[in-house]
């Protein structure tokens, strides 16, 4: 138990060291703790670290996905649901077919379903990698969602394929109808699964008296109870999560006091960036465990075929991608489309950024050892090989080129989007506008006796005036720029200046800590708020 234990905070003070480093080389954290497990690995005397597949797909993932499906648009879900659709569906059908055949190929003796399993494995882009990846790369919000959006539901797709393939290598039997009757089966019920969570813990949360505490505590029971109950009636545990979470994220205004969503907003990012940091950074440690496994055919003809299969994933999506846009400005002339002419540009991008992760690891870990007469799975050491190889590739060598990609490429803007500042603009002012009739309707009178209350009227109405010159007149604009860059300098100056003075309180008797920290606490939300205003507007 205790070296279990030093294991973990080992693990956890380790890649916190890494992502420390990554940071100081902007490096993406996922593509430098995978190279930093890679080098680890070979070091001797470093235990070796099997990743047990229920590990991935019971611990991490649920979490994972809820807290992405929470911070998913349910608008661009919605604007981008058919190009979505067809990547998270159609590629990953594709990309499993062409696999597959081709796999037949270039392996003796390696089945059809042998290689569809292979196909599904491999074929879903990671929400994981996605996520963290882009991160810190600034990219048109349009290619944002659809890349997140296509993460969050392809895994579905690709684990029912996988469930399939190997439902077939096991019984030796498989019939088409039946798998597409229940792909349909699983989809659907996993959808009406996290809907009815969904909507279970909305009427927890809204009708009974729960705690800011209570409220995360809940949260993060919800993405296990959906994941385990989806999948205890074979439905599509991920289909389940992301719905219940697309459902309680669209509803968190209603049910969530500001208390909840700013605790909650603290503490996800650190559990989520925790469980990624530290999967990516034992995909690395894997390397010498799984290259010592192969037997089926020499390791150097293993390595061939590897990187034959992931730059032919490569080509079939750049290839789909460029089908896609083609495909989009034809049939535009009879529909309505989210972008009638997507061009070349943007879709190279989303194609390029198709990044494997630990998904696709953990489906390969999970195929059986035997079947079940007793011999051993056919080419699994083989199988995992591929998949560890296909991630290294699409991750590590993707990742690291797609800024120069961008950089090249130079994505284009989604004509008839605003951008976040003016739509923070529009809104601040809507609300501050609002605020000021408000006051003037019920409030009138409180104005005339109450001064600190006629001196918030007086910032609210100087607020509205200063947005109001934020329009096409350049000058005024630039002049009420720097008015608001002025004022939020100065009051980050001025509220680190108030907190050292509260610091001279803490060696007086008369005044308790815990009173000092609730003044702490009104501080950092002063500063928080003027820093992401410095970094948005």
């Amino acid at each position: 138990m205790h070296e279990n234990l030093l294991l973990c905070l080992g693990l956890i003070m380790s890649v916190s060291f890494l992502v420390l480093i990554a940071r100081k080389l902007s490096i993406p954290y996922p593509i430098f703790l995978v190279i930093a497990g890679l080098a680890f690995g070979f070091i001797p005397g470093i235990p070796v670290i099997h990743i047990d597949p229920n590990l991935v797909f019971l611990i991490i993932l649920p979490p994972v996905l809820f807290d992405a499906a929470q911070n998913t648009s349910c608008k661009a879900l919605w604007k981008w649901r058919r190009i979505i659709t067809v990547m998270a569906l159609g590629y990953v059908l594709l990309t499993a077919t062409i696999v597959a055949f081709v796999a037949c190929l270039l392996i003796p003796g390696f089945t059809l379903p042998q290689g569809f399993l292979l196909g599904a494995i491999i074929s879903p882009p990671d929400a994981a990698a996605a996520t963290a990846v882009l991160q810190r790369i600034r990219l048109p919000k349009g290619l944002v969602s659809i890349l997140e959006g296509e993460s969050l539901l392809n895994d579905a797709t690709s684990l029912t394929v996988f469930r399939f393939a190997l439902a077939a290598i096991i019984t030796n039997n498989f019939v088409w109808y039946n798998a597409v009757g229940n792909f349909v089966l699983v989809c659907v019920s996993g959808i009406a699964i996290g809907l009815f969570f969904g909507l279970l813990f909305y009427a927890f949360y809204k009708w009974l008296p729960t705690t800011a505490n209570l409220d995360i505590a809940l949260s993060f029971v919800l993405p296990y109870l959906i994941y385990l109950s989806a999948e205890a009636v074979h439905s599509s545990g991920v289909l389940a999560i992301v719905s219940g979470g697309v459902f309680i994220s669209y509803q968190n205004h209603f049910i969530f006091s500001h208390s909840s969503r700013l605790k909650a907003n603290a503490v996800w990012p650190a559990i989520i960036f925790i469980l990624n940091a530290v999967i990516f950074f034992l995909i690395g440690l894997q390397l010498p465990d799984i290259m010592a496994g192969v037997k089926s055919i020499p390791i150097s003809n293993a390595l061939q075929i590897a990187l034959i299969i992931s730059l032919l994933i490569i080509v079939i999506r750049l290839l789909a991608g460029y089908i896609s846009s083609i495909f989009t400005s034809f049939i535009s002339h009879y529909i309505t489309v989210a972008v009638s002419h997507p061009g070349w540009r943007n879709p190279l991008i989303i194609s390029w950024a198709g990044m494997r992760g630990v998904v696709s690891l953990a489906s390969a870990l999970a195929i059986p050892l035997v079947l079940p007469g007793g011999q051993a799975f056919p080419y699994r050491d083989l199988i995992l090989f591929i998949t560890f190889v296909v991630i290294i590739v699409t991750l590590v060598g993707q990742g690291l080129a797609l800024p120069w990609v961008i950089k090249a490429v130079r994505p284009e803007s989604i004509l008839g989007s605003k951008e976040d500042n003016q739509q923070l603009i529009e809104i601040d002012q809507h609300l501050i506008s609002a605020a000021i009739t408000e006051l003037n309707l019920k409030y009138s009178a409180e104005l005339q006796e109450n001064g600190m209350l006629k001196n918030r009227m007086d910032l609210l109405a100087f607020k509205v005036s200063i947005y109001q010159n934020l329009g096409d007149d350049r000058k005024k604009r630039e002049n009420a720029l720097a008015i608001i860059k002025s004022f939020k300098k100065i009051m980050m100056q001025i509220t680190e200046h108030e907190r050292k003075q509260l610091r001279h309180f803490r060696h007086q008797p008369d005044f308790d800590d815990d009173v000092i920290r609730l003044i702490e606490r009104r501080l950092d939300l002063d500063e928080e708020r003027l820093d992401d205003d410095i970094e948005t507007v």
